[in-house]
């Protein structure tokens, strides 16, 4: 974790409840609200870009998507109508 200092604050609104067992989990790990707080948010963050960030494959689908790589199709005129449409929209 990073130990620059702190320069923005993130405010969250939350029932009594969920306050009350945020501050017991931080006591019992002998840590300060906040810190628990944002080890536990960054970890979350964490884990959640990296599982929407990576792709597994099983061996006949990457078997199928590096063959593709190796011996792409020829464009079909739905492809090749997109791409023109793309050249429309956006100046080189």
């Amino acid at each position: 974790m990073s130990t620059a200092t702190p320069t923005t604050r993130l405010d969250v609104r939350l029932d009594s409840n969920r306050k009350n067992l945020i501050e017991q989990a931080a006591g019992l790990l002998g840590q300060t609200i906040s810190a628990f707080t944002v080890s536990t948010l960054v970890r979350e963050a964490r884990d959640v870009v990296e599982r929407f960030g990576t792709v597994s494959l099983s061996d006949r689908d990457r078997d199928a998507f590096l063959a593709a790589l190796d011996n792409p199709p020829k464009p079909n005129a739905r492809l090749k109508r997109a791409l023109k449409a793309h050249g429309k929209l956006v100046r080189k």
